[in-house]
């Protein structure tokens, strides 16, 4: 961890060289959005000490205004809520706003900040660019009042040269208004020296073919002055026969510089583009592409021209992925993020997450999508390592016992995996919730390997199969002589996990006197043996399970409100195997290569009819029905290809009767149209509640997680009864 922190501290000090010699405005900041450095053209425009650190930052709160003191106030709201977004949800962002600098006056500027992040994503900073748009902006605003702000005069031209200048066309090219129509040649004086032929050839074109003409040319006024004058002209032909043309010149001065300013304004974007060393693209507001930099053109190994026409190319299979994404991202407007392959000059791929960014106009309306691409290709090479890896030592622990190794990797088992992670290097109580045959030993042992006590004894006890009036002295151990037939001292369950971990598997079956107990050791980390009460310190972590409800059994006075609370610390769902549908191809493999080497058979094979039958099924037994379904068929092959008898499925669309949350109103042969009825009955009573005492599962007798997958299944929307 100190290394990792020593790296981050070095990446940052390069960082810092690097980005005092970028020509913007940087800074960093950080996870929580406090700025803690700007560059030294930033600390300069703003007049801060060279001295003092920096001691604002972007907050949510209350005292945002005092922790931005350099932004216009009219953009305060704006900013406000683009960057809340971005620290919520740790993604890209970009707007526009005011700052003033040390003299007291304000410019616009448009910032972007994108996270920077550690190799398992952890936020470590936000980096960020300002980039200066004050003469954009007010190019923006006089392009758009050009005509207004225009000085427009009319005249008329014939053959013989000018007949008719308006007073104001006078004055535009600083000549006396009760003067007469220059001549062609007194006019072309009045032109720059530059522009002088092209405006004369431009006569005589128009004399020539009478089309309509618009031409800008620069004019030098009798004081020095240099003005730049745009002339629109039409032949006029009253009777059908050509009389010359009529036209207008407008002063167009500040419209052309602002426009160059512009574009200037555009360059210097592009130019700072090109120092990131992402991909990045720019796209108009309905992915037209318009511009890639200079990293992304080198990367593809393309002209800018060529990138125009014909884009970057994909990998064939994430094609369609990419254009669903796009397609809506187009119709909400919302930003998103992708992992795609992108080819290189050299014909090979590369992974890349791509970032998709809106930038929006005052009126809100996209007028671009910035596309950031970092690449992720030595991330993913990792993750495929590993994959490999995980492939490997599945084939070695074909002899180990079932649900000694964790086998999936669909999303819902995934996000087990990551709560165990994080559970696991602590003490915790952890309560493992789930349907009988999902594997919660399994997520118990997981636990325990990566936790600090991995070295010490893992325990497991079955609360639910062990008699009441036998399980005190299971778990607690008994004297000799305290009941009948204890002939000798025995040591319980919890002494011989002392130092390790106790995992007490169905303690929704516990007798109120042993929850007493248990209670105790929970809260005072010590027990007494049956026919003693001297009390023994025990240093033993504690994993329960359970299939039932136990808020349930809270509510009904079966299951001890205060041993629920201790329990329910850490609480984790293991999924049922219907919802991990992903991994049966992967465990139907690993159980037919466990038991046909036990079997001494070799199967090469897994029949695709077979297949489509396990993937289709529900799996009412979860994953331990999958494995007596497997055994059974293993013992009963006799080719090498694996096979599966249908009639050994259950018709069974619900939880077997068997189960003690197995209800009344769930039976195979009710119809689906009564099933919905029923469910949507008890979540119109619940207000759309599923879980907890007052829950729709508690009224139905079943398991949330059951009544969940039904409500999916038959595509209820349970948020329609909230507001009921």
């Amino acid at each position: 961890m100190a290394a990792n922190s020593l790296n981050i501290k070095g990446d940052r000090r390069r960082g810092v060289r690097e980005l005092n010699l970028i020509p913007a405005y940087t800074w960093y900041a950080v996870p929580s959005g406090a700025l803690t450095f700007v560059n030294e053209r930033g600390s300069d425009y703003l007049g801060l000490p060279k001295d003092r650190p920096l001691r604002f930052g972007i907050d949510t709160g209350a005292e945002w205004d005092s922790h931005i003191p350099f932004l216009h106030p009219a953009d305060h709201e704006e900013t406000r809520r683009v960057w809340s977004t971005c620290l919520r949800m740790g993604c890209a962002g970009q707007v526009s706003f005011r700052v003033r600098n040390a003299e007291g006056g304000y410019r616009w500027f448009l910032s972007r900040a994108e996270p920077v992040r550690a190799s398992d994503g952890t936020l470590l900073y936000w980096i960020g660019v300002n980039l200066d748009i004050e003469e954009r902006k007010q190019a923006e605003f006089y392009l758009a009042e050009g005509q207004r702000l225009a000085h427009m005069g009319s005249w008329a031209f014939n053959a013989a040269g000018f007949d008719h200048w308006s007073p104001e066309l006078f004055r535009i090219h600083g000549l006396d208004p009760s003067g007469k129509a220059p001549t062609v040649e007194q006019y072309l004086a009045l032109v720059h020296p530059e522009d002088r032929e092209f405006v004369a050839q431009a006569i005589q074109k128009m004399l020539a073919d009478h089309r309509r003409f618009d031409f800008t040319k620069r004019i030098v006024r009798p004081d020095g002055e240099i003005r730049q004058v745009r002339c629109v002209g039409i032949a006029a032909t009253p009777d059908g026969t050509f009389q010359g043309f009529v036209g207008t010149g407008m002063d167009v001065t500040e419209q052309e510089e602002l426009t160059k300013a512009l574009r200037k304004s555009e360059m210097e974007l592009r130019q700072t583009l090109d120092f990131a060393p992402q991909l990045i693209c720019v796209f108009g507001p309905r992915f037209e592409p318009l511009y890639a930099s200079r990293t992304s053109l080198e990367y593809l190994g393309v002209s800018l021209d060529e990138w125009l026409q014909r884009g970057a190319d994909m990998h064939p299979d994430d094609v369609a992925r990419l254009k669903g994404l796009a397609e809506r991202s187009l119709s909400t407007g919302l930003p998103f993020e992708v992992e795609k392959r992108i080819r290189a000059s050299d014909g090979s791929y590369r992974w890349f997450l791509a970032r998709y960014n809106p930038v929006r106009d005052d009126e809100g309306q996209i007028i671009r999508w910035y596309i950031a691409c970092t690449d992720i290709e030595d991330r993913k090479c990792a993750e495929e390592r590993l994959q490999q890896e995980n492939a490997a030592l599945r084939e070695e622990i074909n002899q180990a016992p079932m649900f000694e190794e964790i086998v999936g990797s669909s999303e819902p088992l995934q996000k087990v995996l990551a709560q165990v992670s994080k559970v696991a290097r602590s003490d915790s109580t952890v309560l493992i919730l789930g349907e009988t045959g999902t594997g919660k030993e399994l997520i118990a042992r997981a636990i325990h390997k990566r936790s600090k006590r991995a070295e010490r004894a893992f325990i497991a006890v079955n609360c639910g199969v062990i008699p009441a009036s036998l399980i005190a002295s299971e778990l607690f151990g008994h004297e000799k002589g305290a009941f009948t037939g204890a002939t000798q001292r025995r040591l319980g369950r919890f002494e011989a996990a002392d130092g390790g971990t106790i995992f007490l598997d169905e303690v929704g079956d516990l007798p109120p006197e042993i929850q007493i107990a248990l209670l105790r050791v929970l809260q005072e980390r010590e027990i007494e043996r049956v026919g003693s009460n001297k009390p023994i310190p025990v240093d033993v972590r504690v994993l329960a399970a359970t299939h039932r409800d136990l808020e349930k059994l809270v509510s009904e006075g079966k299951f001890r409100q205060d041993l629920f609370y201790r329990l329910n610390v850490f609480p984790i769902e293991a999924p049922p195997l219907r919802e991990r549908k992903d991994d049966i191809l992967m465990l139907v493999e690993y159980f037919v290569q466990r038991y046909a080497n036990r079997a001494g058979k070799n199967i090469r094979s897994i029949d695709k009819k077979a297949l489509d039958l396990l993937q289709s099924y529900d799996w009412p037994g979860n994953v331990r029905e999958l494995q007596n379904i497997i055994e059974r068929s293993v013992i009963l092959s006799s080719g090498d290809v694996f096979s599966v008898d249908e009639s050994w499925l259950s018709k069974e669309t619900f939880p077997p009767a068997s189960r003690v949350e197995a209800s009344a109103h769930f039976k195979s042969d009710v119809a689906p149209r009564s099933e919905r009825e029923i469910i949507e009955a008890a979540l119109a009573e619940t207000r759309g509640r599923v879980s907890g005492p007052s829950g729709a599962a508690a009224r139905l007798g079943i398991s949330p997680s059951t009544l969940d997958h039904r409500i999916k299944a038959l595509k209820i929307n349970k948020r329609q009864f909230k507001y009921r």
